[in-house]
Formats: structure tokens, sequence, C-alpha cells
């Protein structure tokens, strides 16, 4: 990770890719669609006729030879949304559907905002947790807090070695430093910090119930916290979760002070 990116300097919304699209995944989405897509371009009849009277909206007796590189220039220099905009298309072939899977893996460790389900694409993070995470980051009140979650974004966005199970560690122990600061209680463990500021009337105990459960999920035998075990099956959208789960949390925390 950049030291732009560590600092803050850099968008959170150019690494959770919500208005753009880095050049790795381009490369990746091409590779999918190139892989699977090629074997019909040798017929006509098939995909590159499809596209061209139907998403070109031009007449097939202008059909380029070059169709495949016209198209690699959409994934490897056109807009964000116009890859979105072809993949979109390109997945409702019926020869295409099967590559929708391996399109989603490729969306989901480049951190991509959107998924392809049900034929379109949709979003998966919003604009609002996107500057609720930028919010938690540059505060500087709670130093540890936002070093905990910078250091859970530095994990969750290294594109080469992506960490998913210490990055969801960091994010539990941010929601722990800010629960220890407004309980007073800098050596308890987070729960009982969560049970001082609910008698506090700070919390209510459903919603301290609740995330409780969910500490609970990460602390069990098979749980990512448990150091002595094999590494659980996490993705990069099991981390993105906890992320912006504890985030939230953390934030309507700092409401109660």
């Amino acid at each position: 990770m950049r030291f732009s990116e560590r600092k803050g300097y850099k968008e959170i919304s150019k690494i959770i890719q919500t208005n753009d699209i880095g050049m790795d995944l381009r490369i990746a989405l091409w590779n999918i669609f190139y892989t699977n897509a090629t074997p019909y371009f040798s017929n006509v009849k098939d995909f590159k006729k499809i596209y061209w009277a139907s998403y070109e909206k031009k007449t097939l007796d202008s059909l380029p030879a070059n169709l495949t590189n016209r198209i690699k220039d959409i994934f490897l220099s056109g807009k964000w949304y116009e890859i979105y905009d072809f993949l979109e298309f390109a997945l409702n072939y019926h020869e295409l559907k099967r590559v929708a899977p391996s399109v989603n893996e490729a969306l989901e460790k480049g951190l991509a905002a959107y998924r392809f389900i049900n034929c379109v694409i949709v979003d998966i993070t919003d604009k609002q947790e996107i500057e609720m995470l930028e919010n938690a980051l540059t505060d500087e009140v709670f130093p540890n807090v936002k070093a905990h979650l910078q250091r859970a974004l530095e994990l969750l966005s290294d594109r080469k070695s992506p960490d998913y199970r210490n990055s969801i560690k960091e994010t539990i122990s941010a929601v722990e430093s800010i629960a220890k600061e407004i309980s007073q209680k800098p050596k308890a463990e987070l729960g009982e910090a969560l049970k001082e500021i609910e008698k506090k009337g700070k919390l209510h105990g459903a919603m301290k119930s609740a995330f409780l459960n969910l500490y609970g999920y990460t602390s069990d035998a098979n749980g990512i916290r448990h150091a002595m075990m094999d590494e659980p099956n996490l993705t990069a959208d099991d981390a993105k979760f906890f992320l912006l789960v504890c985030t939230s949390f953390i934030n309507y925390l700092k409401t109660k002070i």
C-alpha cells in the first residue's frame, strides 16, 4: 500500500473502487473476457454480430475485422462505467453467463464496489459507507482507533498479498480501542467495556448484544482470532463487511461521548 493511501491522502473510493477501475482489475476482467469470449468471435453469427448490431448500434455491413481490439480498448482505456456497461451486456449473452462467477471473483479481489447479480451490475458499497470510512480515517481525536482502521484497510487493499484475517483482527481492535476510551477502562476487554457503556446509559442492551455476537463469531474455536487454528476461508467481501460494520459502530459510539 502506498504512503498516500496509508496516510489517508488517497480517496477511499479509489481503494474500494466505486468510480474507478484500476489497471490491475481492467487487465483481469479483459483476460477473463478474452479467454471465454474469443472462441465465439470465429463465428460472425454469434457474439460479434450481436455486439455490433445491438450494443454499438451499427450496421452489420460495417462490422470491422479487428473487433477484438476495439473491445479490448474498452477494458484497458475506456471509462470505468463503460466497462460495466459492456460486462452487463456481454454476460447476458447466453454463452457467456457461465463467466459471471469468474467476473465476480475478479471484482471481489479488486475491491470493486459492484457485482454481477441477476443479470445486472449492482452496487454493494454505497457512497454513504465510503464517506463513513473516510471520516473515521481522518479523525485525529482517537489516534489508536485511526491506526487500527488504517492498518485494516492496508491489509485488505494489498493487491499482491491481501491479508483478510488480520484485516478483520485490526478492525475489531479498532472497536475495542474506542470502547476502552468511552468506558474509561483502558485495560478492559471489549465485552467488559461495552457493558460499562451500557451501564452509563449510552448503549442499548440489544445493540451491545448484537455486536458481541458478531465479536463472538470472530473469537470462537474456528474464528478469525484463534491463532492456533487453520486459516478460515476468508474473502475480500468478508473483510470489507467487518470494516464497514465496525466503522459504523465506531462512529456511533463517538456520538455517545
